[in-house]
């Protein structure tokens, strides 16, 4: 079946593969080639969703299914952001 693979940043990467009946969304992340091309991309930190919405690596597909690997977020405060109430 096929299955889109997408990785919005840094570069963004839309690639198609062809899986078999079944398979998660770990081994449509592998079969893709996506690991190669993103390096920095570590599944035991990166989230990943079907369509927007977050599942895990085991999760099955179905025929036309968009696997998504999110980047991960980080927020620096700047001086005037802090925790303070004042």
């Amino acid at each position: 079946m096929k299955v889109a693979v997408v990785y919005a940043a840094p570069r963004p990467l839309l690639l198609s593969c062809q899986v078999a009946e079944g398979s998660s969304v770990a081994q449509a992340i592998e079969q893709s080639g996506l690991l190669r091309y993103c390096p920095e991309i570590d599944l035991n930190k990166h989230k990943v969703g079907v369509f927007g919405k977050f599942v895990k690596l085991d999760s099955p597909l179905k025929e036309g299914d968009r696997v998504e690997v999110y980047q991960r977020i980080t927020r620096v405060l700047d001086e005037d952001d802090d925790d303070d109430d004042d």
